[in-house]
């Protein structure tokens, strides 16, 4: 019989319990409001386990801790919310251009600025559209239970060593809070070696090079080139996403994470009123599902986008369906959680004015 452990934890406890069952090398981070608990669980556990937990003095030192750990070949990881994100752009930016795997974590809050504490998916362009400079993509993760809050440590560290590129968990403060059952289960932490490290020279080798500095244009365009064939091979092999009564349905929801807990009940509430409502979760927002959603349009006939934003994610919907059927946004702001009832009536409302 398959070994399992079995507890009761908050999403950012298994979080935090399954980068060290991953085996992570290191961690680097500063505390924030609604992912402290990360730092604080990894600091009572990691010692004597497996790892290194550290507490920066800010996130910008978290990151270029990061940058520095990725390049030495450790697997390593970081986690703030929103404002402590936003901090880590240029980093994050480095650690894009000099190709290095690491999983960072951005358990949401409500802004812009400071905002609230409260739970959002208001950093969607920040994660999918770059938030740094350059031209460069993280492979974009949204969990919506505290289960994939702890699988998708495996799934991530395996996605940033296979493309040695970053990958950030974007989560939400109301998953990161939550508890519910969580099952870890005995498997290989997918560790594989990393010659192009900077591990020093050897007798087999010269010494590695890591750096996102290229001074010559020619250069330059070459790193972009190589790093945007390696976009194109992730968007060809790791597009993920969840279909609820597709088949049939006339409308769908588009949504992810908490979002998509609340639209899952507004799927199973339309259908007791006899409407044919179905729900598309994309699990990568980077690469984004935009296939699936644009063969849906052969029998679908409106999509509402649900949100915790003022409309983000509604521009790769819309993007998806080329102007196929009509897409509407419907979203809260400032912390505040739409109830599965006010999401459905608001469909309705839209359904009405799709069939005129």
């Amino acid at each position: 019989m398959e070994e399992k452990d079995i507890r009761l934890m908050k999403g950012n406890e298994a979080m935090a319990e399954a980068a060290i069952q991953a085996e992570c090398d290191a961690y680097f981070g500063y505390p924030i409001t609604p992912q402290s608990e990360v730092l604080e669980y990894l600091a009572r556990e990691m010692p004597g386990r497996y790892g290194i937990p550290l507490q920066a003095e800010s996130e910008i030192a978290s990151i270029n801790m990061v940058y520095g750990a990725a390049g030495a070949g450790a697997r390593v990881m970081t986690s703030s919310s929103s404002p402590g994100f936003s901090l880590m752009q240029e980093g994050i930016s480095y650690i894009a251009a000099a190709e290095l795997p690491c999983l960072l974590v951005n358990v949401n809050r409500g802004g812009p600025g400071l905002g609230t504490i409260q739970p959002s998916q208001g950093d969607y362009f920040q994660a999918v559209k770059g938030g740094g400079h350059g031209d460069y993509h993280m492979i974009v993760l949204a969990p919506n239970s505290v289960q994939e809050m702890a699988d998708f440590v495996f799934l991530g560290f395996e996605l940033a060593d296979k493309y040695r590129n970053p990958v950030c968990m974007l989560s939400d403060g109301a998953i990161g809070q939550m508890m519910e059952r969580v099952i870890f289960k005995k498997r290989p932490t997918g560790k594989i070696d990393k010659p192009w490290a900077t591990t020093g020279k050897t007798d087999d080798r010269e010494r590695n090079i890591i750096t996102s500095l290229f001074i010559q244009p020619e250069k330059m365009e070459k790193v972009n080139l190589r790093l945007n064939k390696k976009y194109e091979e992730i968007c060809q092999n790791e597009v993920r996403y969840e279909e609820i009564m597709t088949e049939d349905a006339e409308y769908i929801l588009v949504a992810y994470g908490l979002s998509s807990r609340i639209s899952h009940k507004v799927v199973l509430l339309g259908r007791e009123k006899g409407l044919k409502i179905g729900l598309l979760r994309p699990i990568t927002l980077y690469p984004y599902p935009y296939a699936i959603l644009k063969e849906l349009t052969s029998h679908v006939k409106g999509a509402l986008v649900i949100e915790l934003n003022a409309g983000q994610m509604i521009e790769d919907v819309k993007l998806a369906v080329e102007g196929r059927i009509p897409v509407e946004h419907y979203g809260r702001m400032g912390g505040i959680i739409p109830s599965p009832e006010e999401v459905l009536e608001n469909l309705e409302r839209f359904i009405n004015i799709w069939k005129k």
